[in-house]
């Protein structure tokens, strides 16, 4: 990795979260590892953990391996208690590999993909692009167990139609995600090594019957199933199921001409995610951390947001509302708990953009490294009001830092988060983010000073909320 000496230096600790984590489930190991760095302890869903769990304690579980709640305990902590909370997102739009891929066409090797989320897809044209997931996988004492993979080194590419052959491209350009839009793996000839036969397309025709129920070996080509053996150290015929996606090869960066920039994938919205985890991570080392009253601290990392949420380990799943029940298992426990609550629900905004400045509110127009930013819609695509509003303006100015507003045109539809599905729980929410640009592009760019920005806010959130919220008379 290039080495930023005058480079903001959380920010260069980004870059490797996110060079670590081209999928949900790598993203959540990678934080699973920071927090257990950090003291954090294991505890899983199935287990009554709250027979076992201690004031001044600091937790943390997953669920399929792909969503991660993380809380730490004040040293007075009781039943009732309400919760602090940073809630992000680990998913970013990309192509997952079917579950029949196999494709051959024209001599090539081909993978089957389908487009997840709302990605710029024309971007995905011409990358260097690899593999990585989770493979589930038989072990030698006759169970199986789900191992994570990350193949690193390009392997997969989409490419363009030279212009000779579409003298229009730069006029209008559009292209059929189906059938313009699959992967090429390699050439059928490297395959039969370099005999002279012919190999016919693919016909559409039904794939024989499988020798088993649980086998695999027919959907894909033998040539990837290899190269994941390979990778996992088992045997192809071991491999039972996978959740693969591609991602680009190209690492994470900082660029501009003073590292004020980071040019990266899935900053939508690894880099909230990693700012939450950091913070909290940090707090037990806090000074304040021993002193703590009030709120239990923290984080909630979702998977499934570009696609609606709605799943187990999407926010609209039963995350948090278990998580608030385990802690207040009583009725009036519990609603005390939701109403001394507050969910900061952080997501990638929209910085202002040069080319196209137009698409911004005359008003309401963030720039990157000027703050975080405060997202409001009175629609409520938005869950921020101007309680919650007021309460991350204080909380910032606390650790001197700046905050922007967006709201968006009225001649345009507003996008949306966790914040307002989370909101319907009854607890007081606010949708902040840090502002960039190109966002669902295959790479992405946002400010390096604002990782900073939002680890600070939420340290900020950690240490003194449960005061300000003291002085605060609403109901």
């Amino acid at each position: 990795m290039m080495l930023y000496p005058t480079a903001p230096e959380a920010a260069t600790r980004f870059l490797k979260f996110v060079n670590a984590s081209p999928t949900p489930f790598h993203a959540v190991q990678t934080a699973a590892l920071r927090l257990e760095r950090a003291g954090f302890q294991k505890i899983r869903e199935k287990d009554e953990w709250e027979k076992d769990v201690q004031p001044g304690g600091k937790y943390y579980y997953t669920r399929n391996q792909s969503s991660l709640i993380a809380f730490t305990l004040p040293q007075k902590w009781k039943q009732g208690a309400g919760l602090s909370i940073v809630a992000t997102h680990v998913d970013s739009p990309n192509l997952k590999i079917r579950p029949i891929s196999k494709r051959t066409k024209a001599g090539y090797l081909q993978v089957g993909v389908e487009t997840y989320g709302g990605g710029i897809w024309h971007s995905w044209l011409d990358r260097d692009l690899s593999i990585a997931g989770r493979v589930v996988v038989a072990e030698k004492n006759g169970g199986f167990t789900s191992k994570l993979i990350k193949i690193d080194r390009p392997i997969l590419r989409i490419p363009t139609l030279a212009i000779h052959l579409d003298r229009g491209v730069n006029d209008n350009f559009k292209f059929n995600q189906e059938t313009e839009f699959v992967p090429i793996l390699g050439l059928v000839s490297d395959q039969l090594n370099g005999a002279a036969k012919k190999v016919e397309d693919d016909k559409g025709s039904i794939l024989p019957p499988k020798s088993s129920a649980s086998s695999i070996q027919e959907n894909h080509h033998p040539a990837l199933l290899a190269l994941l053996g390979e990778e996992l150290s088992v045997a192809p015929e071991e491999i039972h199921d996978f959740d693969l996606s591609l991602y680009d090869t190209q690492p994470s960066v900082l660029g501009g001409l003073n590292n004020e920039f980071i040019f990266s994938p899935r900053l939508d919205n690894l880099l909230s995610s990693f700012c939450a985890v950091e913070a909290l991570a940090e707090s037990v080392t806090a000074d304040y951390f021993a002193t703590l009253e009030g709120n239990v601290n923290c984080i909630a990392l979702f998977n499934h947001e570009e696609i609606g949420s709605v799943s187990t380990t999407g926010a609209e799943s039963s995350l948090i509302p278990s998580l608030l029940n385990r802690l207040s298992p009583t009725p009036a426990a519990l609603a005390q708990s939701i109403a001394r609550s507050f969910l900061i629900s952080a997501d990638m905004g929209h910085a202002i953009h040069p080319n196209y400045t137009s698409k911004h509110e005359e008003k309401h127009r963030p720039y990157m490294n000027g703050g975080i930013v405060i997202k409001t819609n009175a629609k409520q695509r938005y869950a921020t009001d101007a309680v919650s509003s007021f309460i991350v303006k204080q909380l910032a100015e606390r650790r001197g830092g700046k905050v922007q507003e967006f709201e968006v045109r009225n001649d345009m539809p507003c996008g949306s988060t966790v914040g307002p599905m989370l909101s319907k729980l009854g607890v007081r929410t606010v949708d902040v983010g840090n502002p960039m640009l190109s966002m669902h592009s295959i790479r992405e760019t946002a400010g390096s000073h604002d990782v900073q920005s939002a680890i600070d806010l939420f340290h900020a959130f950690f240490e003194g909320f449960s005061k300000l919220d003291q002085g605060l008379n609403v109901d």
